[in-house]
C-alpha cells in the first residue's frame, strides 16, 4: 500500500493544531495557517488568522478520531474527522493547501457540534 506523504503531513499538521501547547502559542498557530484562513467554530464564532491571538490561554485537550482525507487537487487536501473537547463531540472539516514554498497551510476549518443522543 502506498503512503501518501502529503496526506500524512496534513494529518500531522492538523493534530498539532489540536495540542494545548500549540493553541496557546499564537506564533505556532499562525505558522500553520494560510494568510486567508477562516474558521467557523463549533461555538458559532468566526475566526481569522488575525484573531488567533485571542485563543484562550486555557486551551483544553482536544482528541480526534475517524480521519478521512480526500485530495481535492494536486496541492489541496480536505480532511474530515470527529473531535472531542470537554466531553462534547464535533464533526470537523479542514481544507489544507500547499503554498509555493511547499508548506501545507490550513485555509478553512469548520466545526459542527454533534447533537446529544
Amino acid at each position: 500500500m502506498d503512503v501518501d506523504v502529503d496526506v500524512a503531513t496534513v494529518v500531522q499538521c492538523e493534530l498539532a493544531l489540536l495540542l494545548p501547547e500549540v493553541r496557546r502559542d499564537p506564533e505556532r498557530m499562525r505558522a500553520l495557517l494560510h494568510p486567508d484562513f477562516v474558521e467557523y467554530g463549533s461555538s458559532g464564532r468566526v475566526w481569522d488568522r488575525g484573531s488567533i491571538g485571542s485563543v484562550s490561554a486555557d486551551a483544553e485537550q482536544i482528541t480526534a478520531a475517524d480521519f478521512v482525507a480526500r485530495r481535492i487537487g494536486p496541492d489541496a487536501v480536505l480532511l474530515t474527522y470527529r473531535s472531542t473537547r470537554a466531553g462534547r463531540d464535533a464533526l470537523r472539516s479542514s481544507t489544507w493547501i500547499r503554498d509555493d514554498a511547499g508548506t501545507w497551510l490550513l485555509l478553512f476549518h469548520q466545526g459542527t457540534p454533534v447533537a446529544d443522543p
